[in-house]
């Protein structure tokens, strides 16, 4: 049955580029009011104004950083002074890094658990009564096929989307019964400004998809009652994602070293 989404309101992180304008263009489509956040506020106020034009429906923009402190609370508390209470959930924002472990900033490596698990997680504590008493959307999260297997190169990213997928699934157990969807879904590479922001292609493993591939995925399983916890989008990636049940963890490590080019730590 496809997900009733009228008159209901998405929050959807990440949404100035990639797959959160895809998302927020989805949502809206199906008639579902949105709060579009992000760092880059004239992105955003570019998309609101073809959204409201296009759709017809009310769209909210907050332009904050989820990787400040305090973040979260000052969503959360704009949000309640608009009189703006939510129904969906998409938690997109994420970025990734590639190199060795020992090269890295911690300055960025902090930013990127912050932003792809900590603030995920808060933003989904923070309004899961709300959809909850909703009881009609859903609560998505963008995971990665990097997270079923150990990502050398990438490996807070990989760990952060580990994360991701299986607290996510957990979530979906626990809201079983409540008229809240919940999913995580898995894209493989995908043509957005991901690997801008990575800094290096060698992170892209295979052919990859397009945004509005992956939230077809997403929304084919969003529409089935009784769906699964999490989807994988593309064939390849879902076959990769099951096969890496049949190694061993240190036949998997080393298959993902070859694969990702054998980043080493310097001696």
């Amino acid at each position: 049955m496809t997900l009733d989404l009228r008159g209901g309101t998405a929050l959807i992180t990440g949404a100035s580029s990639g797959l959160g304008v895809e998302f927020a263009k989805r949502f809206a489509s199906r008639g579902s009011n949105l709060v579009l956040v992000a760092r880059r506020a004239e992105r955003l106020e570019k998309l609101a104004d073809e959204l409201r034009a296009s759709t017809g429906v009310d769209v909210a923009v907050v332009p904050i950083d989820l990787t400040t402190a305090g973040a979260v609370v000052s969503l959360r508390d704009e949000l309640a002074r608009r009189d703006i209470h939510i129904s969906s959930l998409v938690n997109n924002a994420g970025f990734g890094s590639h190199g060795p472990f020992d090269s890295s900033s911690p300055e960025r490596m902090v930013d990127e658990m912050q932003l792809n698990v900590v603030a995920l997680v808060e933003l989904s504590r923070t309004f899961m009564s709300q959809l909850l008493e909703a009881g009609t959307g859903a609560l998505v999260t963008v995971a990665s096929t990097a997270g079923y297997q150990p990502t050398p190169g990438m490996a807070v990213y990989g760990a952060t989307k580990a994360f991701v997928l299986s607290f996510t699934e957990a979530l979906w157990a626990e809201a079983r019964g409540t008229g809240l969807r919940v999913l995580a879904v898995s894209p493989g590479a995908t043509k957005t400004e991901f690997f801008d922001v990575v800094g290096s292609e060698e992170a892209s493993v295979g052919r990859k998809q397009t945004s509005a591939q992956v939230i077809d995925t997403a929304f084919r399983a969003l529409d089935r009652v009784g769906g699964g916890p999490s989807v994988v989008s593309g064939g390849v990636n879902r076959l990769t994602a099951f096969s890496t049940r049949l190694l061993s963890r240190r036949a998997l490590v080393r298959t993902s070293a070859r694969v990702l080019g054998d980043v080493r730590l310097r001696s």
